[in-house]
């Protein structure tokens, strides 16, 4: 499988592309499937499990219809590292496997809908290591680029037009993948997840962490997102201003005001008010003029990033 988009990505600020919103809490919560870890590539097991999540992708790709946009179509790999892998019993053998055909699953939902005006990009879908909301253990970058090299090389190796690293929650880690994607020339983004205050857990900046990664990897990132945190938690950071936010092109927030901590107690789920969530998205965008995607994260399903895009309009 060849990629189609990795030497020129077409999502462009002219006709914001779409991305999903929550998977993980949207197959535990609204569709009954267990999820150990939180780990959705586990579904990939079966039949069953790849079936719902290639369902979950379609409502995403017949809104990118409706809405006249393109779409980026992340593989369920958020989890599918091997300290991950360990907990659920995968070899380095299994998890490959699961990366390359996770890549795979979405080369063939490309091949049976994309249209003209609707493009389909391929993204692989990198996590952090440890828990994204409280980082136990801080990696060096050489520690980063080891520990991430397996996943970077099988997307890079099954026609992945790029790949995202999200819920990344300290810079090292974003520039050991910003290096990799570097060496195996495949576009990158990078995704940091923020507090209530608008600060990285560790409690570095924004503005901080960006421009690090920016500067041990050459600008490598073809942008950045904030993903994982409502968009109350760093509305005040983006009005703050700065040129560093030229950088930032995506957004998937939370549906939930609640803090992370709250957030790994709560056994029931908060969508929110996809509503109020599409309305705080248009206050925000005012401070980002390089903004190209927009999806949802934990929380959010096609009410929310369909009433989002209805805004962009």
């Amino acid at each position: 499988m060849q990629a189609k988009y990795r030497h020129h990505l077409p999502q462009s600020g002219d006709n914001i592309f779409l991305t999903d919103g929550g998977i993980e809490t949207t197959l535990l919560f609204l569709e009954g499937f267990d999820l150990p870890y939180f780990a959705a590539f586990d579904l990939m097991r079966d039949s069953k499990g790849r079936r719902a999540i290639e369902n979950y992708l379609l409502k995403y790709i017949d809104l990118a219809k409706e809405n006249g946009t393109g779409i980026i179509l992340d593989t369920p790999t958020w989890r599918a590292s091997q300290d991950w892998g360990n907990l659920l019993g995968y070899s380095p053998e299994a998890l490959d496997a699961v990366n390359r055909e996770s890549i795979e699953m979405l080369h063939a939902l490309r091949n049976a809908h994309e249209t003209e005006t609707t493009k389909c990009v391929i993204n692989g879908a990198i996590g952090p290591r440890g828990d994204g909301y409280n980082p136990a253990f801080l990696m060096s970058v050489e520690d980063a680029t080891d520990y991430h090299r397996a996943q970077v090389t099988a997307f890079a190796e099954t026609g992945a037009d790029m790949i995202s690293a999200v819920t990344m929650a300290y810079a090292e880690e974003a520039i050991g993948i910003a290096r990799l994607c570097a060496e195996a020339d495949i576009p990158v983004v990078i995704a940091f997840t923020v507090e209530t205050d608008g600060k990285l857990p560790t409690g570095e900046s924004l503005e901080e962490a960006i421009r690090r990664t920016d500067d041990a990897s050459d600008k490598r990132p073809a942008y950045y997102m904030i993903n994982c945190a409502h968009p109350t938690h760093f509305e005040s950071t983006l009005k703050s201003g700065g040129s560093w936010q030229n950088r930032i092109g995506g957004l998937r927030a939370n549906a939930s005001s609640l803090s992370h901590a709250e957030l790994d107690e709560a056994e029931e789920l908060d969508d929110g008010n996809p509503a109020e969530f599409a309305t705080q998205h248009t206050e925000l965008a005012r401070y980002l003029p390089n903004l190209v995607v927009i999806g949802g994260c934990c929380g959010t399903d096609h009410r929310h990033i369909s009433a989002v895009h209805a805004h962009f309009h």
